[in-house]
């Protein structure tokens, strides 16, 4: 064999390997409020997702997904930097700045060579611009993933953030009620024991179901055109949600209902198809997934942990039987500012909760006006939060009134083995001690390795930040 011969052998033996070489492109769907497990391929029978069912059942689906925050913007500061949220100052609370001070995954992929962009909610809420950001942190905007994808530079490595808000409530409005009504079998729908059954509660789960259906329409635009270009199986497609749901009890509480959230992973055959993941996931993992998928590593300043190993079915070495939760102020809600902190651990049979202001509301002073004239701000305005309001002296719904609006004590442990809706406080209850220890020394253990200031119990640091929302109306 001559030379020539010899080295062309050798470029079609090294071919498969150069191409596998290549950096993916990564699509990332980022849902607004979509909580666990509405959709179709987790056996919920309202949830119409077969774009989410098809990247699932084509890739890897991740059954045990936490928020960092069970709030908007500071969950997506996780997901940006890769830390946690106590590590981040202000960017824990909602309403924030983005200071310049840490890496940002977008920025360190566009330095890697990839073209960014996103569409729909990026960052946010917050002020970026007053961080000295000129644009948002997750980069600069396009109309649509297809206006994106049509103007991208073909020989640049892409990643695009798509951010669906069709999931989160529109201030007690129902844009999707009538559209639900037509295409879902409403006696169906299973009422979550922490709300009334009524018909305010009926119809704003419709109207929740609806925006999942408009989310993964739009989900299904941006796979089909991956598919239409033959980028899908070099793209990576991502999956999940900020924080659960808006209903009462959901979004800004620490429970379930407003931090676990669907997720799954397609990558051609990259990854085994159908294969369901148990381990306890981060949404702030990403992070560093996100550049490690890319080929480049992960700063040291990010404590998140990078779920390439588990997404590839191969050991990981960070162990994975909990999540942990946290949040500090959500809106502006309380008399100075103040926050309502949280410090939790979720493990496969416990939910531990630590509430290290008690004496606080966690649902906002009665007293401060938020949203729409309403008291109890950080609960967002539904019909059924408006059903509730006005039946505040009706015995018939004291529990459900007490666990959205009442406080809290300083610590609460839920028996997730027979008690999944997290309703029955256990942390008074002589047999559950143990666990109670257990759980009380892994988030010690937890807030001393990550540095939280709130291990000075005295700290309020958080209150201090500047809110750049709509200011609260007092009586």
């Amino acid at each position: 064999m001559n030379k020539l011969s010899y080295l062309f052998v050798v470029l079609i033996a090294i071919a498969p390997a150069l191409h596998a070489a290549e950096p993916p492109n990564i699509l990332f769907i980022l849902a607004d409020n979509w909580r666990y497990p509405t959709a179709g391929i987790l056996d919920d029978p309202m949830a119409k997702t077969p774009a989410f069912d098809r990247i699932a059942s084509e890739g890897v689906l991740f059954t045990h997904t936490f928020n960092p925050v069970p709030s908007c913007s500071p969950t997506r500061s996780c997901l940006l930097t890769g830390r946690q949220a106590h590590e981040l100052g202000e960017r824990a609370n909602l309403w924030s700045g983005f200071p310049r001070d840490t890496p940002v995954v977008t920025q360190l992929l566009r330095e890697a060579g990839y073209e960014i962009g996103y569409a729909g909610k990026p960052w946010a809420p917050g002020n970026h611009e007053e961080s000295g950001w000129t644009e948002n942190p997750v980069g600069p905007k396009f109309a649509s993933f297809a206006t994106f994808h049509s103007n991208h530079d073909s020989a640049k490595p892409f990643f695009f953030w798509l951010g669906n808000t069709d999931t989160a409530t529109k201030a007690g409005k129902l844009p999707f009620l009538a559209d639900a009504k037509a295409k879902l079998d409403a006696s169906q729908l299973t009422i979550p024991p922490e709300l009334p059954d009524c018909t305010e509660v009926r119809d704003d789960l419709m109207n929740y179901y609806g925006g999942v259906m408009k989310l993964d329409e739009e989900a299904a635009r941006a796979i089909a055109v991956l598919e239409k270009a033959g980028q899908l199986d070099n793209t990576i497609v991502i999956y999940t949600s900020d924080n659960g749901w808006q209903m009462p009890r959901g979004l800004a509480n620490c429970y379930d209902a407003g931090s676990r959230v669907p997720l799954a992973i397609r990558w051609g055959k990259n990854l085994r198809a159908g294969r369901r993941v148990d381990d306890f996931v981060n949404v702030g993992d990403l992070g560093p997934t996100f550049l490690e998928l890319a080929g480049q590593t992960a700063p040291p300043s990010m404590s998140m942990h990078s779920i390439k190993n588990i997404l590839l079915g191969k050991p990981d070495s960070f162990a994975r039987d909990a999540v942990f939760i946290e949040r500090e102020r959500h809106a502006n809600v309380r008399h100075d500012n103040m926050s309502y902190p949280v410090r939790a651990v979720r493990t496969r049979d416990f939910l531990y909760l630590r509430n290290l202001r008690p004496d606080r509301w966690p649902a906002g002073d009665p007293d401060i006006l938020f949203l729409h004239g309403r008291p109890f701000g950080d609960v967002d305005t539904t019909m059924v939060k408006d059903f509730l309001l006005a039946h505040q002296n009706d015995p018939a719904y004291a529990k459900q009134i007490a666990l959205i609006f009442g406080k809290r004590p300083a610590e609460e442990l839920y028996d997730l083995r027979v008690d999944p809706n997290q309703l029955n406080n256990v942390a008074g209850q002589a047999e559950y001690a143990p666990a109670l220890q257990q759980h009380r020394e892994r988030v010690n253990e937890w807030m001393k390795s990550t540095h939280d200031p709130r291990l000075d119990f005295a700290y309020d640091g958080w209150d201090d930040f500047p809110y750049f929302g709509k200011a609260p109306r007092r009586d």
